[in-house]
């Protein structure tokens, strides 16, 4: 059964792209969390606790926008179709959904996550914004990174 966002939380962003790689290209990029700094620029750091493959329970520690020192674990990996990771951070507890279909036109991405705790319900308005600009930037980071071409 498909692991979701929390969808009573006070904030939730989806967002949407395609993306004119092969899907496999696409799936390595987004799950090799520790190479997240070399064409994310919101990401600092990231450092898997857990080696090989992303799975469920593997887990990662990572910085990006300002929050720091950041526990993520993967709750389903669904290989080149979905994965599902969270965790809290600095009071807030995220849930994020990815996604993957090969179509005609590319690989359709999909991205939801949900932001719920005492410092989002403090300031929804604000991390309602932050949130839809990470996932934009996210998402505009992975199709440049993904459509570079291979030499």
């Amino acid at each position: 059964m498909p692991v979701g966002i929390d969808e009573k939380a006070p904030v939730i962003t989806r967002d949407d792209i395609v993306i004119d790689a092969p899907l496999e290209r696409v799936w390595r990029i987004q799950t090799d969390v520790e190479n997240w700094p070399a064409w994310q620029p919101d990401v600092s750091s990231s450092v898997k606790r857990t080696p090989g493959a992303l799975r469920p329970g593997s887990s990662w520690v990572w910085s990006v926008a300002g929050l720091e020192n950041i526990t993520s674990t993967a709750e389903q990996v669904e290989p080149r179709r979905r994965i599902v990771w969270g965790g809290p951070a600095q009071g807030i507890t995220a849930v994020h959904v990815w996604i993957f279909t090969q179509t005609e036109d590319g690989v359709h991405v999909h991205t939801e996550e949900s932001w719920a705790g005492d410092p989002v319900t403090a300031e929804t308005a604000y991390f309602q914004q932050a949130l839809d600009t990470s996932l934009d930037h996210w998402l505009h980071n992975l199709k440049q990174q993904a459509e570079k071409k291979r030499s």
